[in-house]
């Protein structure tokens, strides 16, 4: 069953963004070929550089995190959807050392990142008007322009630092010799699910923050 519903799942990622980049084209890159685009698409996915430590460093913490992903996601996810099978032997023991950069250089990034990710009253004012009605609370809504590509970004943001715990804990509980075996099938079971939607949250911020970096 999750072999089925996580390569659905995928597919139906990868093609609502690619029916958004068609139906909302992006501002930069007007009249280039598509070569140039995919080569601009990808720069975009580094952090700018800074002329500081802090900068540098924080650059660095983005791309072990980056590529430290792109490993456990083919090594986690290639040979359940692919071979229909557990991972184990060689593979298990990259994803184990990759995953405890990961979680390491996840933690930096959500501290350093917490702030500029933060919701502001100006961008969406039907959400705090909703609040308001809702909690009955004295919200000071603020009048902007509600750019859905900033909302999606900052909201998977979020949802990948939820998501990072029960995806982290299940792992590390299911490890300890604290559970029995229906337990320890349980947490793998929470392991595998949040996977699939931490994976998809992070598809979807790399390519809503690409599109704020192009202007949109």
């Amino acid at each position: 069953m999750f072999n089925t519903v996580a390569i659905i799942v995928f597919l139906a990622t990868l093609i609502g963004i690619a029916l958004h980049c068609i139906a909302f084209p992006a501002k930069r890159g007007a009249g280039v070929g598509v070569l140039p685009r995919i080569v601009h698409v990808f720069s975009l996915l580094l952090i700018e550089q800074e002329r500081s430590l802090l900068g540098a460093l924080k650059k660095l913490c983005y791309l072990v995190t980056a590529v430290c992903f792109i490993v456990l996601a083919i090594t986690g996810f290639w040979p359940v959807l692919v071979k229909g099978e557990h991972i184990s032997g060689f593979p298990i023991m990259i994803h184990s050392t990759f995953a405890a950069v990961f979680a390491v250089c996840l933690a930096i990034i959500t501290i350093t990142w917490a702030g500029s990710n933060r919701f502001e009253r100006s961008e969406c004012p039907w959400l705090w008007r909703l609040l308001r009605q809702v909690t009955n609370l004295r919200l000071a809504i603020q009048e902007g322009p509600c750019n859905g590509t900033v909302i999606v970004r900052k909201a998977m943001f979020w949802c990948i630092v939820g998501l990072s715990l029960p995806l982290i804990l299940s792992i590390v509980l299911s490890m300890l010799q604290l559970f029995g075996t229906h337990w320890q099938e349980l947490l793998l079971t929470i392991h595998r699910w949040t996977a699939l939607c931490f994976a998809v949250a992070v598809i979807l911020h790399t390519y809503t923050a690409a599109r704020s970096q192009m202007g949109q």
